[in-house]
């Protein structure tokens, strides 16, 4: 495995770009494809037909969004639970293992790319050196800190067999506290989002509280960029 990334380290950033173009080209033309009408029955065939890669991807991404999308589907009988739970963790789990060789092998990249997140890389170690592994364990709950701490692990001598088994434990678990809520309640979130699909304004207020909090942290997190680099 090190040799593997050793190897590859000096392509990755072309590797995975080249990857994800691929794969998201795939899901396009498979749903300009799909023999339905409609936008959201395309997106739904796409689901049913490629849900498992999906969700892999989107466990590479630790996006919970991919996984409440699993739980419905496994509520609908368009996916099995087990599987669903399985693919999503090993998903997370390839996510995690690709920024610890990052940061395993790629030393001086990661210190040039990630100049102005110095304090974040400071704290993850601090934590790393007083919780020891269950700050591997919970990481994935940490929010602004979930890309980092596996870098950061990366970074020091940790184990990579020790990361790669705790990493593992992990996204499993979080894939399964994610799914199983959503699938046991399946049937209340499809009333619910029926129920916004019917009367849509009632979600706009929402959509735009949402909207411009995302907009506020993008711009917080630009300024504080900015004033670490002039730092």
């Amino acid at each position: 495995m090190e040799k593997f990334f050793k190897k590859v380290q000096p392509h990755s950033g072309k590797i995975l770009a080249t990857v994800v173009i691929v794969f998201f080209s795939y899901l396009a033309y498979n749903l300009y494809h799909a023999p339905v009408s409609g936008f959201e029955n395309k997106f739904v065939y796409l689901l049913k037909q490629y849900g498992y890669i999906i969700l892999f991807a989107w466990g590479m991404l630790e996006g919970e969004a991919g996984l409440v999308m699993a739980g419905l589907l496994s509520h609908t009988g368009d996916m099995s639970l087990y599987i669903a739970i399985f693919v999503a963790g090993l998903g997370g789990f390839a996510g995690d293992q690709v920024y610890f060789y990052i940061g395993r092998f790629n030393k001086s990249y990661v210190h040039r790319k990630f100049k102005g997140q110095r304090r974040k890389f400071a704290l993850a170690h601090v934590l790393l050196k007083k919780h020891g592994w269950p700050i591997i364990f919970i990481q994935r709950y940490m929010y602004g800190m979930r890309t980092i701490i596996p870098i950061s692990i990366g970074l020091t001598r940790y184990s990579a067999k020790m990361f790669a088994f705790i990493n593992l434990i992990s996204a499993w678990l979080w894939a399964a506290i994610t799914i199983v809520p959503v699938w046991y309640f399946g049937e209340e979130i499809l009333k619910v989002l029926h129920f916004l699909k019917e009367h849509w304004y009632f979600a706009l207020p929402f959509a735009i509280v949402f909207g411009g909090s995302i907009i506020y942290y993008f711009n917080k997190a630009t300024q504080k960029k900015d004033k670490n680099y002039e730092d």
